[in-house]
C-alpha cells in the first residue's frame, strides 16, 4: 500500500463534538481508527468558531452588564476599557486549551488524525485533500460527522466584509457603531448580547411573530421585555429585501409591520440558521440517501441506507447541537464494534445563552395542546426567589408541565441567570419518568434558582408555601 493510501477499520469523517467521540468510543472498545478533520485542530464548529468562544465572549458581557447594574445597589465601577485584542487573544486560549487537550486524547487513543477535506469515491473509500497532496483511506465502516455550515441569502453581497456569519462575528474584528442582525433565533441573541454589552447599537429583525421560534412563550416574553429596553429595534414579522453597498455602510431594505423602508448600518450578521453538509461529500455518488436539504437519513443505531456506513449530528437532522451529537456518535462507535445500541434519548435539552439565559426540554404548552394531551402546568416566578432577589433580578420563571392523570413530568422551562445549568435536572426528571411529587418531595438547597424547580413542582401537587395559590 503506498504512502497515499492508507486501511483503517474505522473511518470517521469530521473532527467536531460527534466526530471525536465516535472515534475516541470506537478505539476505546479495539477498533483501529481514522478521523479526518479539515482544520488543523479537533473540535470543529462548536469548539473553535461556535460554543466555546461564544460562550467565553458571553462571559465577558455579563461581567459588563453586571457592572452596570449593581450601580443601582450602591457598587459603583468605572466605565469599562474594552481592549479587543486582549479579548480576542484570551478567546483564543480558551479553544486551543481544548484543541491541545483533544489532540493529547487522540494520541492516547492511537486514533490516526488525518488533516484534509475528505468526500467519497467508493462505498469503502474516501479520497482526502491533505496539504501534502490526496491521500485514499479504505474502510470497512465508516461514521460521517460532517457537520453543517451557516446558511447564506444568495440574493445578499456575501463576499462584503461587512456582512458577518457567525464565524464573522466571533472574529471579534471590530465593534461596530451599528450592528443589524437578521435573525432573532439563539445565535442571533447570544451574538446580539456580546455587541450589546461591548457598546454596539442593537437592531434585530426576526421572520416570525416572536424571537426564538418554536420556544415557549411564556419564556421568551421576559427575555424580550429585557431587551427591548437595550436594543433600538426589534422588528417582529418582518424580513430582508435587499442589502446594497454603499460607501458609509450597508443600505438594508425591509417589509414588515413597524420597520422602515431601508436603513444603513455599520455591520449586518446573517444568522437565519444552519444547513447541514450532506451534498458537499460525495455520498449520493456512493448511494448514501442524501435529501433535498442536505440531511442523511438514519436510523435509531445511526445507520444510512447503507448498512456499513453510519451518520451523526447536525448532518441528520434536527435539533442541530452539539449534546445531541456526542450521544449518537457514542452509539454509531458502539453499534460498529457490534454492541447493542441505539439512540433513544426522550428528550434533548435546549439553551439560550442570552440575558437571561432560557432552557427547555420535552413538550412545549403548544405542543402539549396539538398532541391533545391533557396536562396540569405550574410556573414559579423567580420574583419570589430569594437567591434570584439576591442576584438583582426578578424577571425570571421555571415552567412545568405534568401529565394530568399520571402526574409524570412531560416538559419543562426555565428563563433567568444559569437556567442552562437548571434544565439538567428536568432532563433527569423526565428520563426516570418522575412525577411532580418525586420532584416536589426531594430537598433543593436553599437559597438556590434549583429550588424554584421543586416550588413549580409543588404548585402542581398543591403543596407551596411560597407563594399563594388559589384553590379552584
Amino acid at each position: 500500500m503506498s504512502d497515499a493510501t492508507l486501511h483503517t477499520e474505522v473511518l470517521v469523517l469530521g473532527g467536531g463534538p460527534g466526530g471525536y467521540t465516535a472515534a475516541f468510543r470506537a478505539a476505546d472498545l479495539g477498533k483501529r481508527v481514522t478521523l479526518i478533520e479539515r482544520y488543523p485542530v479537533l473540535g470543529g464548529v462548536c469548539l473553535n468558531v461556535g460554543c466555546i468562544p461564544s460562550k467565553a465572549l458571553l462571559h465577558m458581557a455579563q461581567l459588563i452588564h453586571e457592572a452596570e447594574e449593581v450601580q443601582d445597589h450602591g457598587l459603583k465601577f468605572g466605565k469599562p476599557e474594552i481592549d479587543i485584542g486582549k479579548i480576542r487573544a484570551w478567546k483564543e486560549s480558551v479553544s486551543k486549551s481544548l484543541n491541545t487537550g483533544l489532540a493529547g486524547l487522540a494520541k492516547q487513543r492511537k486514533v490516526t488524525v488525518v488533516q484534509g477535506a475528505g468526500r467519497f469515491t467508493a462505498p469503502n473509500a474516501v479520497e482526502v485533500e491533505t496539504p501534502e497532496g490526496v491521500k485514499t483511506i479504505t474502510f470497512e465502516q465508516a461514521i460521517i460527522a460532517a457537520g453543517s455550515s451557516p446558511t447564506q441569502i444568495p440574493s445578499f453581497p456575501n463576499d462584503d466584509r461587512r456582512l458577518w456569519n457567525s464565524t464573522d462575528a466571533l472574529e471579534l474584528k471590530q465593534i461596530p457603531k451599528k450592528l443589524l442582525i437578521v435573525g432573532g433565533g439563539i445565535i442571533g441573541l447570544e451574538m446580539a448580547t456580546v455587541y450589546h454589552a461591548f457598546g454596539s447599537e442593537i437592531h434585530v429583525v426576526e421572520l416570525m411573530d416572536q424571537i426564538i421560534p418554536g420556544c415557549d412563550k411564556d419564556l421568551v416574553t421576559p427575555l424580550l421585555r429585557r431587551i427591548k429596553k437595550q436594543y433600538k429595534n426589534i422588528w417582529l414579522e418582518t424580513r430582508v429585501t435587499a442589502i446594497e453597498p454603499q460607501n458609509d455602510g450597508l443600505k438594508v431594505s425591509f417589509e414588515g409591520k413597524g420597520a422602515p423602508e431601508s436603513e444603513l448600518f455599520d455591520a449586518v450578521l446573517v444568522a437565519v440558521g444552519r444547513r447541514p453538509n450532506g451534498k458537499l461529500i460525495g455520498a449520493e455518488a456512493v448511494g448514501i440517501a442524501v435529501d433535498e436539504q442536505g440531511f442523511i437519513p438514519v436510523d435509531k443505531q445511526q445507520r444510512t441506507n447503507v448498512p456499513h456506513i453510519f451518520a451523526i449530528g447536525d448532518i441528520v437532522g434536527n435539533p442541530m447541537l452539539a449534546h445531541k451529537a456526542t450521544h449518537e456518535g457514542k452509539v454509531a462507535a458502539e453499534v460498529a464494534a457490534g454492541h447493542k445500541a441505539g439512540f433513544d434519548a426522550l428528550t434533548i435539552p435546549s439553551v439560550a445563552y442570552t440575558d437571561p439565559e432560557i432552557a427547555w426540554m420535552g413538550l412545549s404548552e403548544n405542543q402539549a395542546k396539538q398532541q391533545g394531551i391533557d396536562y396540569d402546568k405550574a410556573v414559579f416566578p423567580w420574583a419570589a426567589s430569594g437567591r434570584s432577589l439576591s442576584l438583582g433580578r426578578k424577571e425570571g420563571a421555571t415552567k412545568i408541565l405534568c401529565d394530568k392523570a399520571t402526574g409524570r413530568i412531560l416538559g419543562a422551562g426555565m428563563v433567568g441567570p444559569n437556567a442552562g445549568e437548571l434544565i439538567a435536572e428536568a432532563v433527569l426528571a423526565l428520563e426516570m419518568g418522575a412525577d411532580a411529587d418525586d420532584i416536589g418531595l426531594t430537598i433543593h438547597p436553599h437559597p438556590t434558582l434549583s429550588e424554584t424547580f421543586g416550588f413549580a413542582a409543588e404548585m402542581i401537587n398543591g403543596t407551596i408555601t411560597d407563594l399563594y395559590v388559589k384553590k379552584g
